[in-house]
């Protein structure tokens, strides 16, 4: 307890009432999140996903949001919602109510049970698939907006949402919900849009990034059919003496993707339009790494060492400023107990490639097709999921300003990155013909977002994080702040 104890200071008289509302409303908060988590909303395995979508759209109604419509797509649908509060400025939201899958033998506490826990160190938490990622921070702002109605006021700024399901598989048909005429003209009076987060680390710092790095998510496919070498179907390994191996031909091809460690991209055009960075953000990355405990960064990857044994600056420069090309997973063949001596037809690997202005994810693929071809592997089936380009925000506008200034008034000193290495598809906002400032807020804190056991902290025992309240009260005051 002789920590700091990061907290906001006594509400102004405008405040208080709002304030004693979020204290009220607690239970009802909490009940309404694991409503929320108990839906499964699952875009990859199409689970359950129109139940999750009339869920949000009911919890936004029910926050009063005059008009909630669902939006089809080529995939899962969107939704766009809007509250008119007459005020002088507008905010965008950018909300998802898909989760990434999960294996319920993999967790402690079942998955979709979303219930109160005691985790050591951080409290009574509730966790559940999407627990943190990203129904915990959207339902503290949604609970905000209760406790603003609940305190007899009127939101001080009007709110356009726009909400998809399937953000979890590369948001492949977002861009059908923002460029609707009726919603790019909503967008256009805002200020500029942000999404929920729970953005303290356990010792109650915050990071606050300026943008993310696009991504590309594809299948790579190799089979003898295609390949027109190989089996048409899995054959006894024995015969691998005289036919060709579709797997070996993945694989080999895989290897020349990256160098020979498997850090560096190899694919050529792929980072020609890779952006430097500036002289600003080497400085900014240089101050972050100096804030920043290296250790605890290792600590909590399961990391002993960079790659190339670089420095830990040298790392968050490298994480900043590079693309990369990942295998997520490979699978081909037989993988079950024991042996079954077959020559598998067929092989996929499934690759995220990470982006950094001023590279295009159609830029991107291309180059990925292109560089197969040169070397032999144009049979290849190259499958992209999902993907977008990256994002930028200048850390003048004014969103990120506020951002500063609340979490400053709670006691916090955000450390500032140029970009997320993570990816989420804010190109559609920053980009043409928007061109709107995005930023990510909110206090409060959560963990293993795509991992078992995910959690959002709802009583804090660490007197650096705050538990939901605190959150709820973060996206109050966010908004109070941009209204004046």
């Amino acid at each position: 307890m002789a920590l700091p104890r990061y907290a906001f200071p006594q509400p102004t008289d405008d405040l208080a009432p709002i304030v004693a509302e979020i204290q009220k409303r607690h239970d009802e908060t909490v009940q309404r999140l694991q409503q929320w988590i108990r839906q499964p909303s699952i875009a990859a395995e199409n689970r359950g996903v129109n139940e999750g979508c009339a869920l949000t759209m009911q919890m936004l109604k029910d926050a009063g949001f005059q008009s909630v419509t669902k939006l089809p797509t080529g995939g899962q649908p969107g939704i766009f919602a809007t509250l008119d509060a007459g005020a002088p400025r507008t905010l965008g939201l950018y909300f998802m109510y898909d989760v990434k899958q999960v294996d319920p033998a993999e967790w402690s506490s079942p998955p979709w049970d979303a219930a109160l826990v005691d985790k050591p160190g951080f409290g009574k938490v509730v966790m559940g698939r999407g627990a943190v990622n990203q129904k915990g921070p959207e339902a503290a702002f949604i609970a905000a907006l209760h406790a603003i109605r609940g305190a007899g006021r009127k939101l001080p700024v009007n709110l356009v949402l726009v909400a998809e399901g399937e953000e979890e598989i590369g948001s492949p048909h977002f861009p059908q919900v923002v460029r609707r005429p009726e919603v790019l003209a909503a967008l256009k009076k805002a200020e500029g849009i942000f999404m929920p987060s729970a953005s303290q680390a356990p010792d109650g710092s915050v990071t606050l990034t300026l943008g993310a790095k696009g991504v590309i998510e594809c299948e790579l496919t190799s089979s003898g059919e295609r390949w027109g070498r190989g089996p048409e179907k899995d054959i006894h390994s024995s015969l691998k003496a005289r036919v060709d191996s579709p797997a070996w031909h993945l694989v080999k091809a895989l290897s020349t993707l990256v160098s020979e460690d498997g850090n560096d991209p190899a694919i050529a055009g792929f980072a020609d339009k890779a952006r430097p960075l500036s002289a600003a953000e080497k400085k900014m990355i240089a101050v972050a790494a100096s804030r920043m405990n290296e250790e605890v960064a290792k600590k909590s990857l399961g990391v002993k060492r960079w790659i190339h044994d670089a420095s830990f600056q040298e790392s968050l420069d490298m994480l900043m400023s590079r693309p990369t090309v990942n295998i997520e997973g490979l699978v081909g063949g037989y993988t079950g107990p024991g042996g079954k001596t077959i020559l598998p037809h067929k092989a996929v690997a499934k690759l995220d490639l990470r982006l950094v202005p001023d590279m295009t994810a159609a830029e991107a693929l291309a180059a990925l097709k292109a560089h197969l071809a040169k070397h032999g592997y144009g049979d290849i089936d190259v499958n992209m999921t999902g993907g977008y380009d990256p994002n930028s925000t200048s850390p003048d506008a004014k969103i990120i300003k506020v951002e500063e200034t609340v979490y400053k008034r709670a006691g916090i000193d955000p450390i500032m990155l140029p970009r997320n290495a993570g990816s989420w598809p804010g190109y559609v906002f920053t980009g043409e013909p928007l061109r709107l400032a995005a930023g990510h807020f909110g206090l409060g804190h959560g963990s293993g977002a795509h991992a078992p056991d995910e959690y959002y902290v709802i009583e804090s025992s660490n007197p650096k994080v705050q538990g939901i309240d605190g959150a709820v009260r973060s996206y109050v005051e966010f908004l109070y702040e941009l209204a004046a």
